[in-house]
């Protein structure tokens, strides 16, 4: 073994190096694939590009990122106009309090734009709408395929993109308060007007239309400016909501251990998952060499029981039944005594239903138990019928309780 051991340490070595270049070679072909929507991500279902091209659709505009929840932003003033909130997020999921804040802000002359797939009863109860999916809330293949009205718009215009789908669409809307802006595929609406007071709420089911894949593919950035055309070019400040997008992320999804970040690097990560690898081989090999033969433990004896077994059946030998019974039953209202803290002084029904309480043993089988007991203070003799009877009715109140 210890010949061979040095050449096991290098064949582990040599395909646990050619293992992380096998991952390493398929990670840098595949994309990354998660819809994170996040600003900062360059990833192609993040908003990178869509974040940074407020700057150039609003030039005269303040452009502000807000993580607090509606009515106690910094940023922002329900008592102003000319303000806009941007949420784009996977899910929309206010309660009524927050979308009374955001109506509010809306109605004082202000525009908030949301974009997402899923949206929360209480939101969609508020607005008078419910949404659908066809391929079920989970699917997102295929291609997208948007188109924005005209009117509103200039013109009718077409945007596909041959990555994820993640949309829905509305139905059962209200058409006195709603407009309809743009539509997918099928004709089905998915994105609305909701005018509120002197403001407005522009509702997008599609989150993904505003990701760097769709953004960067041909010429779909042009959705994005007719898009976000709608709120006013005089708007004179722009904010970019998160609030709503970590409102129901789970820690894990936010925050990331240090080992999670050192594993991102490629040499720390090979020399982690080969140091474990030795370590395991090792700890094998050591086990190996220097395990000894378990000793066969006897199981210990139980003397006190063979002596009440013997006892026991010197008083049946003998046919003194009835004195036998009494020692069944004064160490039964022991074993009630020391077990369940009763006491056993008036053996009546109200002592059996109390037992019963205590040991979940059927009333019924106690009642009879304490009557046999009751019984073999008066009787003159006790049958080896009785005996036997008596003898199962406690070994099943041992057994169950």
């Amino acid at each position: 073994m210890k010949k061979s051991f040095p050449y096991i340490i290098i064949a582990i070595i040599v395909s646990a190096a050619v293992l992380l270049m096998l991952a390493r070679n398929k990670k840098t072909r595949m994309p990354d694939e998660r819809i994170t929507l996040k600003k900062t991500d360059k990833i192609p279902y993040g908003t990178h590009v869509a974040f940074n091209s407020l700057p150039f659709i609003f030039p005269g505009a303040s452009i502000l990122v807000n993580r607090k929840e509606p009515g106690d932003w910094d940023s922002l003033s329900a008592y102003r106009e000319n303000q806009a909130l941007v949420i784009i997020a996977p899910r929309f999921l206010p309660n009524e309090s927050e979308l009374e804040k955001l109506v509010e802000f809306a109605a004082g002359g202000n525009d908030v734009f949301i974009s997402a797939r899923e949206l929360s009863t209480a939101a969609q109860d508020f607005m008078r709408f419910q949404i659908r999916s066809d391929y079920g809330l989970f699917d997102d293949s295929d291609s997208l395929e948007v188109e924005l009205e005209h009117p509103p718009f200039a013109k009718h215009t077409r945007y596909i993109y041959p990555g994820k789908k993640f949309d829905t669409y509305l139905y059962n809307y209200d058409t006195s308060i709603t407009t309809i802006l743009g539509r997918d595929y099928s004709g089905e609406p998915n994105f609305i007007r909701l005018r509120t007071g002197k403001g407005n709420i522009y509702l997008n089911l599609v989150p993904l239309a505003f990701s760097n894949f769709f953004l960067l593919h041909k010429k779909n950035l042009g959705y994005y400016e007719q898009a976000l055309s709608v709120i006013p070019a005089t708007t004179s400040k722009i904010v970019w909501d998160e609030y709503f997008y970590y409102k129901f992320r789970t820690g894990s999804e936010n925050r990331k251990s240090w080992l999670n970040v050192l594993l991102q690097f490629d040499s720390f990560r090979a020399a982690f998952w080969t140091l474990l690898t030795l370590l395991l081989v090792y700890v094998l090999l050591e086990m190996r060499r220097k395990q000894r033969i378990i000793p066969v433990i006897k199981k210990p004896v139980n003397d006190s029981l063979d002596f009440v077994k013997t006892i026991g059946r010197l008083y049946y030998d003998k046919k003194d039944h009835n004195n036998l019974s009494r020692k069944m039953s004064s160490y039964f209202l022991e074993h009630v005594r020391s077990r369940y803290k009763l006491s056993t002084g008036l053996l009546d029904d109200k002592f059996a239903q109390a037992l019963h309480y205590k040991s979940g043993f059927p009333e019924k089988d106690i009642s009879e138990i304490v009557s046999f007991i009751n019984f073999i203070d008066t009787a003159p003799a006790v049958s080896d019928r009785q005996l036997a009877e008596f003898h199962g009715m406690l070994e099943e109140f041992y057994k169950k309780t």
